[in-house]
């Protein structure tokens, strides 16, 4: 497998798309991580069945956020895509997320090729509101029965604030 990090660039965000790639797929109870120091990816716990990814996860490679951990994006399709897969997103916006105090933002992203929908889903709005909830209600309530109330939602932003996350999240890994 390929160092992500060393073979894919962040994308071209200043017009809308970045490379993600997939961590987690929709659906699963794998809490599966990219390693960075091996290069790999790991298990990292299995989670009860109640708390299963409403998404695709997965992250912008060279990108550091705020928790020292590669910039997270959920990543919006029918179908759960495969651990390892990488694709061209395009940026829909962002779910400005705490996790133990350490801001965790979610870069929501969808294919930039979605024939399914004929690339009809441009912004968060599109999604509409249950799905807002939904994906609120599981970043709320994910780790509540290893640490209650150590995550929280802080609310959405659009395309532009998600590009302004990507930008600061670049500089922070090129440190």
């Amino acid at each position: 497998m390929a160092d992500f990090n060393k073979v894919l660039e962040p994308g071209d965000y200043q017009n809308g798309t970045v490379n993600t790639v997939v961590e987690i797929p929709k659906g699963s109870t794998n809490k599966i991580e990219w390693d960075r120091e091996r290069a790999a990816f790991v298990l990292d716990r299995v989670e009860p069945t109640i708390f299963a990814k409403p998404v695709n996860y997965g992250f912008i490679p060279q990108t550091l956020d705020e928790d020292g951990d590669e910039l997270d994006t959920l990543i919006v399709t029918d179908e759960p895509i495969p651990t390892g897969v990488w694709l061209e997103a395009k940026i829909i916006g962002v779910l400005n997320f705490e996790d133990d105090g350490e801001a965790d933002h979610k870069v929501v992203v969808v294919p930039a090729d979605d024939r399914q929908t004929g690339d009809s889903i441009n912004n968060l709005d599109d999604l509409g509101e249950r799905w807002k909830q939904q994906i609120e209600h599981h970043f709320s309530h994910y780790k509540d029965l290893k640490k209650p109330g150590s995550t929280k939602v802080l609310g959405w932003g659009d395309a532009e604030a998600a590009k302004q996350i990507i930008a600061e999240s670049i500089a922070r890994a090129k440190q």
